[in-house]
């Protein structure tokens, strides 16, 4: 008995300590750094480049996108739901972004709320606020999930 209890004694104590947790991301600093990410969004889509725009989503089957005509399921799909937007030739109103909101949900994942404001000669023709869900990759904080609304008119 003596030596089960020393050689318990011995494995917990060669035991890894468990590793650190991980450290939460800064609320502020992240809305910063969201914001001038999404500036480059808002500019990919003026200038009328797709792939630029998509470039802050999550490139595989399980991102998703809720908008006016419903649920979207993955990448591919939400790239051609908006690729029509982009057509050569398409009249397209410009994009902006405002009041972005980031809430840290684990180290690694974020929610973002902000609203866009889509306008064509200073005008405001469509916007709405929009809830997003991020998770931190190699490559930068990429959308999982994109909720986005409309305000009523």
């Amino acid at each position: 008995m003596r030596r089960l209890l020393l050689g318990c004694l011995l494995i917990a104590a060669c035991a890894e300590a468990p590793p650190e947790q991980a450290q939460a991301p800064d609320a502020a600093t992240l809305t910063i750094q969201l914001a001038r990410q999404f500036q480059q969004s808002a500019a990919a889509w003026n200038q009328g480049d797709l792939d630029a725009f998509m470039a802050d989503y999550i490139q595989d089957g399980t991102t998703t996108y809720v908008g006016s005509s419903g649920l979207i399921r993955g990448f591919d799909g939400i790239r051609a739901w908006y690729a029509p937007r982009f057509e050569p030739g398409v009249e397209r109103d410009s994009l902006r972004f405002e009041d972005f909101h980031v809430r840290s949900i684990a180290p690694s994942v974020i929610l973002v709320t902000a609203r866009y404001i889509l306008y064509r000669n200073q005008e405001t023709t469509n916007s709405g606020p929009f809830t997003l869900v991020m998770e931190q990759r190699p490559d930068g904080w990429k959308i999982t999930h994109d909720h986005s609304s409309s305000d009523a008119n």
